[in-house]
């Protein structure tokens, strides 16, 4: 029967593969396929996915990778699970700077984008031109980040074998 060492691991590596992966998708086809549109199509479809976002299932599974990482790294503290250990500490920094980025990056430049689609202080042109470029330049970083957590926290679970 997996210990709650294992069951935890396992759910943190879940997590942060789902994390990879919706960073992954925006960046091979969510925000190219936005760029295919005029500026107000970027905008509208940039505000309607930051609303559609914000739900439950998407909280859970992206602060939940980080924070079930911390708790993995904590129970991997036995001399016995150590060769796990730096796997999960790998894992749980490089998910901490995806959270990281994302609240100092890109959160930042979707409250500016509705802020001014909002109350109408820029065109769209203006609005997208602030917005798509370093937007999409830090969702490379975090998908990158958040793989290469996923990838240490597979490692983790290989190391326990």
């Amino acid at each position: 029967m997996p210990t709650v060492g294992v069951i935890v691991l396992v759910a943190a590596t879940i997590t942060a593969g789902l994390s990879a992966g919706l960073f992954y998708a925006y960046a091979c086809s969510v925000m190219p396929g936005l760029a295919r549109g005029d500026a107000k199509t970027f905008v509208e479809g940039m505000r309607g996915i930051n609303v559609a976002i914000l739900n439950g299932w998407f909280m859970a599974t992206f602060l939940g990778a980080p924070l079930l990482a911390a708790v993995a790294g904590a129970l991997h503290l036995r001399a016995d699970l150590r060769s796990a250990l730096p796997w999960v500490l790998a894992g749980f920094a490089l998910l901490l700077v995806t959270l990281i980025v994302t609240g100092v990056v890109n959160v930042p430049l979707n409250n500016a984008l509705e802020a001014g689609a909002a109350d109408g202080s820029a065109s769209f042109e203006e609005l997208r031109s602030r917005f798509e470029t370093v937007w999409v330049r830090w969702n490379v970083v975090r998908a990158v980040t958040s793989t290469a957590g996923f990838g240490c926290l597979v490692g983790a679970l290989l190391a326990r074998r």
